[in-house]
């Protein structure tokens, strides 16, 4: 199989190729702008594979996706691509809608033009909003987004389904809880504490830190869209939960003990606007469907986490540099110190 991957230089995406090289005999072509978080050190392992190909394009320039699309010929399109900080989509917008829905808008005009095989569009539990205890989302629930991102995702999400119903399109819609592993650019929680911690800087905590994620290790969550690549039914949309609930504080204190450093560290800091409380999502249809379940726990999956950040200081230097320091300093340079 030839499949087509978006954004595959990205945490999840780069994930996801190394996966599948490693675990199957398809070929890889990987479509990816390379804006802040893309980053070409995460495929190093592969990028002499031969069947492995990177192309630097834009999901939004459709003469550019036409080409790689017509020279590839791919059976299947997995479209990780898109702005996904909520944070940023907050600052600014429209780069969130000019990829997050364009990009998609143009990906889905290119696959029905080449009647390609499968689109794969991967989404976000965010779309669901915050709920609360002890509700979860299955893929029946409400959209209710609550960021520009999470709306713009809810979007392009509705977009896939509505070709795959005008056109007949071959498209599958999952929405996946939060991720977290090795690779993962230090804007989204659980890196940003790591890289603070080893760094003995403050770990900036919104609000009163009480906010829960359903914790995905990386590689669960693409070895569940591998399976879908396979056996999902088109038209479909299928959750991909960790089934393991955390409050984001105990992340932090988790994170701080295992790497020895004091609590004093934490930082507690005006809360993001809108912040959802609380997200919690049901995998049921995916696990009866297809057999897939998480392998890794949360206990196992933070300390590898924490292990490979303290085992890459070059890659995490590397990637906290420049542009990251400009927007850490907008982001939490001006927030309030919230009491404890």
């Amino acid at each position: 199989m030839r499949i087509l991957v978006t954004g595959g230089a990205g945490f999840i995406g780069s994930a996801f190729i190394r996966l599948a090289l490693r675990s199957t005999d398809h070929e890889i072509v990987n479509l990816d702008k390379l804006t802040y978080a893309g980053n070409l050190e995460n495929l190093a392992s592969v990028g002499d594979h031969p069947r492995y190909r990177f192309v630097r394009a834009d999901i939004a320039d459709r003469e550019a996706v036409e080409q790689v699309v017509g020279e590839s010929k791919p059976d299947t399109l997995v479209h990780f691509a898109a702005e996904s900080h909520v944070d940023r989509s907050i600052f600014a917008p429209t780069p969130v809608f000019d990829t997050n829905l364009r990009g998609t808008f143009t990906l889905l005009e290119v696959a029905r033009a080449h009647a390609i095989g499968r689109f794969i569009h991967v989404s976000t539990d965010e779309v669901y909003g915050s709920l609360e205890a002890p509700l979860e989302a299955d893929e029946t629930f409400p959209l209710n987004p609550s960021s520009p991102y999470s709306a713009a995702k809810a979007g392009s999400d509705l977009l896939a389904l509505a070709y795959a119903k005008t056109y007949k399109m071959p498209v599958i819609v999952t929405r996946a809880s939060n991720n977290y592993g090795p690779h993962q650019f230090p804007e989204k929680l659980i890196p940003l504490m790591i890289s603070n911690a080893l760094e003995d800087k403050p770990l900036p905590v919104y609000g009163d830190g009480m906010q829960v994620r359903d914790w995905l290790f990386a590689d669960d969550h693409c070895r569940a869209i591998l399976t879908l690549v396979g056996k999902g039914r088109v038209g479909e949309i299928y959750n991909i939960g960790g089934n393991r609930s955390v409050a984001n504080l105990e992340v932090v204190e988790r994170i701080l003990a295992a790497l020895g450093k004091p609590h004093s560290l934490i930082q507690y800091v005006q809360d993001r606007p809108a912040h959802d409380r609380r997200y919690a999502l049901s995998s049921e249809k995916l696990m009866r469907e297809t057999g897939w379940e998480p392998e890794m726990d949360f206990e196992r999956g933070l300390q590898a986490t924490i292990d490979w950040y303290r085992n890459n200081p070059e890659w995490v230097r590397h990637v906290k540099s420049g542009e990251y320091q400009k927007f850490y300093e907008l982001n939490y340079g001006r927030r309030e110190t919230a009491p404890a």
